[in-house]
This record gives structure tokens, sequence and C-alpha cells, in this order.
């Protein structure tokens, strides 16, 4: 079986979460998360400091999702529609059926469960209806909280890869994990 293409980008549900397509209504919600320097510390870019990055940001997902070349939701509360973070697969590679998995959550959710619970949807959605056969994740390696998620959600360390990202000068480098589709 191939790997799906969507001629809209879909929702995914979880019982508290359901991650959704980003729309430019989202931009000040986005800027908030993304704009947080301790939320950003271990992400390979520098905090946001306009609104205007959050525009960009909305308008490479919806090209991104369009050319079914990559796929990042934001993730809302049940409860209600603010975006709290974002859960992507990147680096699709339908060939061989793998893509990398990239996630961020605001300051003020951390500790709840939250990204467990989106993360688990995404791999159900990656695993079950993209029909992936691998997803892999680049991680600091002092992010230990994103290293713990990911080990608890089945995830395998494979390797260090040295000095590989240059963030506001300082040379960090990159813990890989992988999941196949076959141990989840």
């Amino acid at each position: 079986m191939n790997v799906p293409t969507f001629e809209t980008m879909p929702s995914v549900a979880a019982a508290r979460v359901s991650l959704r397509p980003l729309t430019p209504n989202d931009a000040d919600d986005l800027l908030a998360v993304f704009g947080d320097a301790e939320v950003m510390r271990f992400w390979s870019s520098p905090p946001w400091t306009d609104r205007n990055d959050a525009v960009e940001l909305i308008e490479r997902v919806t090209r991104g999702a369009a050319d079914n070349a990559f796929y990042q939701w934001g993730i809302a509360l049940n409860d209600g529609n603010t975006v709290i973070g974002t859960c992507t697969l990147f680096q699709v590679d339908r060939r061989n059926r793998r893509a990398e998995i990239g996630f961020i959550l605001r300051r003020d959710m951390w500790g709840k469960g939250l990204m467990s619970e989106a993360i688990g949807a995404l791999l159900s959605f990656a695993f079950g209806t993209m029909n992936l056969h691998r997803i892999e994740a680049d991680v600091d390696p002092r992010n230990e909280n994103c290293l713990k998620l990911l080990e608890r959600a089945g995830f395998v360390r494979e390797g260090l890869l040295r000095e590989r990202w240059l963030v506001n000068g300082e040379v960090n480098d990159s813990v890989m994990l992988g999941l196949l589709a076959s141990e989840y």
C-alpha cells in the first residue's frame, strides 16, 4: 500500500486535544508558543520576535500540506479552539514510507500529558492512515523531557550526531530516535 496524499489537511482527534489545520487566525497563538525563549530552548532556531514569523509559518504549512510535502497541525484543546502547540510530520519520504516528527507546546501546558495524547494521535494517523513504516525524531540531548516522552511512545535511541545545529551561536548535538510501525 502506498502513502496517501490528501486534498485537504485532515484533523486528528485525541481524548483532550485535537490536531487541526492551522489558519491565519492562529498567528497570535503561534507567536505565544514560538516566541517563548524557554519553550524554544532546544529548538533548532531562535525564538520568534514578530507576528510575521507566525504568518509566514502558516503560509508555509498551507503550501506544504497542499503539496503533500509535510503536515503541521495546530494542537487545540477539545474544549476550545486556541492553538497551544503544533505537531509535525516532515521530510515525508513516500517511496520509503518514512517521515520525521516534530512538536512544541506552550509552556503553561507542560506536565499535563497533553503532548503524549497529541503524539499518540499523530503516530496512529502516521502508521495507520498514512501507512508509514518508520518515524524519526531529532532531539537535543539536553532536552530530557522530550527524550522521555518519545521513549514512552516507543521510540528507540539510535545514535548521536555531534555538533549538528548552530543556534544563537551555540553548537548542539542531536540524539536520533526511531520508531517502526511493527513496534508501535
